[in-house]
């Protein structure tokens, strides 16, 4: 039986506004396609971008450095903690803005990465997105999460914490036990109840501790 793969990033183009108040992307030729002809002697066309973006672009992952300054950053998290994890996904119940531990309580973890689906990503690219009342996981359960091993966890929402709390406690606490955040995924509702391999890999960069990823789950 073949597999399936389930993209559940979203595309980065520029200009776009990820998180409110952080800079779009800006994406320009740095070697264009005409320049590159004389380079080239006529024989053969290229084009070299460049990108200059902050780090939180898109979907993207959170290493322990972006909490911490004595914290793992992206570069040097292993393969074995961002790919090809077991993962589950656990859908917020109807009606509730926060993930609370009790939500959790039925659900084996150990190991996994814990993708929480709110639906939130319907409001990726609109004022909505960013609205302060959009869904997140609350302290109680952060900690459930963490003592219960989950690998990694990830949310289709803006932000894993409420931004109203500045304490960031979701953040704080699963980056404190090493465990990377996957923030604006999409399309979770692909993935259902059925069992999928989650892959969500930064390059190598030394020195940061968040960078996009191209986010995918195996069927």
């Amino acid at each position: 039986m073949s597999s399936q793969l389930i993209d559940l990033s979203h595309q980065v183009e520029a200009g776009m506004v990820t998180y409110p108040g952080l800079p779009g992307p800006e994406i320009s030729d740095y070697l264009s396609r005409a320049a590159s002809h004389e380079r080239y002697q006529g024989q053969a066309e290229f084009q070299i971008a460049r990108i200059d973006m902050v780090a939180n672009t898109g979907t993207y992952l959170d290493a322990p450095f972006h909490r911490f300054p004595d914290g793992r950053d992206v570069g040097q998290l292993p393969l074995a903690t961002v790919a090809n994890l077991p993962g589950i996904v656990i859908a917020l119940p109807n009606g509730k803005r926060a993930l609370e531990a009790a939500d959790l309580a039925p659900f084996d973890l150990s190991g996994r990465a814990v993708l929480v689906h709110t639906g939130w990503s319907r409001h990726w690219r609109t004022p909505a997105y960013g609205d302060g009342d959009h869904p997140y996981v609350s302290r109680d359960a952060a900690q459930h999460l963490a003592d219960a091993g989950a690998a990694l966890v990830g949310i289709d929402s803006v932000n894993i914490d409420s931004t109203a709390d500045s304490s960031r406690p979701a953040h704080t606490i699963l980056l404190s036990h090493d465990i990377p955040v996957v923030e604006h995924l999409t399309n979770l509702e692909a993935l259902a109840q059925r069992p999928f391999r989650f892959f969500a890999v930064p390059p190598p960069i030394r020195g940061v501790g968040t960078f996009a990823i191209r986010a995918f789950g195996v069927l």
